[in-house]
């Protein structure tokens, strides 16, 4: 197995990625084919599902000699990982499938070596069971996109009024709201300042998550520029981002179903 990344720009976005997987799970689990590294997973509660797939055209390259199933810690693949400097590639390795340890490497290319050390580590792989889900497609009643940056700082202003969050979409705007002891605030969002917007004539749909999840997977403006959220009564919240090369991170998390 070799794994490498040259671009800066993904490379920043493979360290947030794992950066938000570790909020969610202490354990990843990576399963490589020829073609894609999938990961999937499940937080502690089974609150919220995650789902990320990078296609083998997403990294400068990407070498899986047998497909394989691995697994280590979130925490410490993100310690790793996040030492990178702006000039040095990204190398993940395994001599073989059957190792028991995961080396990655950070190297310097050009007159950057003068400045940027080489960095390697090796880091053990751990024993985990995990029997990945089908995840179906259903149709969303309402869904809409909304910069990445904009709609984490709403949330996090949100989160200090409660730990729940009331979303409300109709044919006119995006409602945010949280109500607590604290107090209470509400965002309006008209639809022209939405990057898209669709929801089923003449429906308002409103619905009740925890907003302590949803901080969790909205963290980070530099997976992609907006991000995506499709809303239903009939199936969990769906969070997408769009990571290019026909590549995202969803993830799927259960309404509060004693506010409904």
């Amino acid at each position: 197995m070799k794994i490498q990344i040259n671009d800066k720009k993904k490379k920043d976005v493979f360290v947030s990625l794992f950066h938000i997987l570790k909020s969610c799970s202490s354990t990843i689990n990576l399963n490589l084919t020829s073609n894609t590294m999938h990961i999937q997973g499940m937080d502690k509660s089974h609150i919220c599902l995650f789902n990320v797939v990078l296609t083998s055209q997403w990294f400068d390259e990407y070498k899986i000699n047998n497909d394989a199933k691995i697994s280590f810690s979130s925490s410490v693949f993100y310690s790793i990982i996040s030492t990178k400097a702006d000039n040095q590639n990204l190398h993940i390795f395994m001599a073989n499938e059957t190792d028991d340890q995961l080396e990655i490497k950070f190297e310097t290319e050009g007159e950057a070596k003068k400045k940027d050390f080489k960095k390697s580590f090796k880091m053990p792989l751990i024993e985990y069971e995990y029997e990945e889900m089908n995840i179906p497609t259903p149709e969303y009643d309402a869904e809409f996109s909304f910069s990445s940056k904009q709609i984490a700082d709403i949330f996090s202003q949100l989160n200090n009024f409660s730990d729940d969050i009331i979303m409300q979409c109709s044919e006119n705007d995006v409602n945010l709201s949280a109500n607590g002891a604290n107090g209470e605030m509400k965002v309006e969002i008209p639809i022209d300042e939405l990057t898209s917007f669709s929801i089923v004539e003449g429906e308002v749909i409103t619905l009740t998550y925890s907003l302590a999840y949803i901080n969790k997977m909205c963290i980070s403006n530099k997976l992609s520029n907006d991000i995506d959220f499709s809303l239903s009564n009939e199936c969990p919240l769906k969070i997408n981002y769009d990571l290019g090369n026909d590549s995202n991170l969803v993830f799927f998390i259960a309404p509060k179903m004693n506010d409904l």
